[in-house]
């Protein structure tokens, strides 16, 4: 049995740990112990940077820290996919040209101000000094399927690559294929469980998943969680993710197959996770959110219903009864 827990990680309040790894000449990540990762790459007289955080002062101290490497300026900033925590730091890095998929920027016009909203309330500590935020992102280049930056002086190129849709509609990743080196964002996840909230889960446990390991990077930096080193962790990572995934859609869909609840649905889904991914970060937080998107999925739901506030609070309380 599940006991009733504070709403999603709004009594997660306790800083976390940030570590700065040089993953190879010129390319860096940020990890925090289960908090949003991001990333730069070096060009030759530029810098692109992976995903912006919650707000400009939270960025801010993010690139105090980078700039203890390089001082060279942000020309792109990319934007793995459109949620708040991801983009809303921007206005920090004054960067020539924001980067997203064209999903993306639709789904900032759809939904960016409830999102805002929404992932305030479930991780206010992700959002330091909120009125600095000066207002939505907007990607200034959008593109389809692929778009190759060339980092120059010898560097090769940053592949950015639509793989399909999986943790959201629009997310991409950020492939350096010179060194194998692969920013993933939210669509893999190393040893830190899923947000599923607005996902595809069909597409992204089988076709989106399959594209992200036909790469066959060495290194993966996921959403979240540690850094993976090497093809054997990349895997396990890649790995795991679509295992969380086909968990949930079998639990869910077999309540749903034999008439069950929602909140019986959470209740096996939860039971059938919690020995694995338990104790990982954000676990609790979004395994109601996640059950109720794989159950509107299987009864025919394409797209995700837009989380609100106020569609926050319901859903966690009937979810979990």
């Amino acid at each position: 049995m599940t006991t009733q827990r504070a709403f999603a990680s709004s009594a997660d309040l306790g800083e976390k740990q940030q570590t700065l790894e040089v993953l190879a000449d010129g390319v860096y990540a940020l990890t925090a112990e289960g908090d949003p990762n991001v990333g730069a790459i070096e060009g030759e007289d530029f810098l692109v940077c992976f995903d912006a955080m919650a707000t400009p002062v939270a960025a801010g101290a993010w690139l105090a820290k980078l700039r203890e490497y390089t001082d060279k300026p942000v020309r792109y900033l990319v934007l793995s996919h459109y949620h708040a925590v991801r983009v809303l730091g921007a206005s920090a890095f004054n960067a020539e040209v924001i980067i997203s998929n064209d999903n993306t920027r639709t789904l900032i016009a759809e939904r960016g101000q409830q999102d805002w909203e929404s992932e305030f309330g479930r991780m206010p500590r992700l959002f330091k000094e909120p009125d600095s935020i000066p207002g939505l992102t907007w990607p200034t280049v959008t593109f389809s399927d692929r778009c190759t930056i060339d980092l120059g002086g010898g560097r090769g190129d940053l592949v950015l690559q639509y793989c399909g849709r999986g943790h959201t509609e629009g997310d991409i990743v950020a492939w350096l294929p010179d060194k194998k080196i692969l920013f993933a964002g939210d669509l893999v996840e190393a040893q830190a469980a899923l947000y599923t909230g607005d996902a595809f889960h069909k597409d992204w446990s089988t076709s989106t998943l399959d594209q992200v390991g036909k790469l066959g990077a060495e290194t993966l930096i996921g959403g979240r969680g540690a850094v993976a080193h090497g093809s054997v962790a990349v895997n396990a990572a890649i790995n795991q993710t679509r295992h969380f995934l086909e968990v949930m859609l079998r639990e869910v869909g077999a309540v749903r197959q034999r008439g069950g609840t929602l909140n019986e649905a959470f209740r096996m889904t939860h039971a059938a996770l919690v020995d694995r991914y338990g104790g990982w970060p954000i676990f609790e937080h979004c395994l109601p959110f996640n059950v109720s998107r794989v159950w509107d999925e299987l009864s025919g739901v394409v797209f995700p219903h837009i989380w609100t506030t106020e569609r926050d609070r319901k859903i966690w309380n009937q979810v979990q009864g």
